[in-house]
């Protein structure tokens, strides 16, 4: 006698299979890589220090 199956695994398997397509092409779509967000954080960052040293120190009345 053989040994019982899990048909879930089965049932999960083939519906990983089929959504992967649409997966890679969401990556392609809309994925960044580490570097270019890495980048991406690096030149906001530096524009927020550029704005946050050319603000006026007014003095509260």
């Amino acid at each position: 006698m053989s040994e019982p199956v899990n048909l879930n695994k089965f049932r999960k398997a083939k519906a990983r299979v089929e959504k992967q397509p649409q997966a890679d092409a969401n990556a392609v779509k809309f994925g960044r890589t580490k570097a270019e967000k890495d980048q991406q954080a690096q030149i906001a960052n530096n524009v927020e220090r550029l704005l946050d040293g050319h603000k006026l120190d007014t003095p509260k009345s």
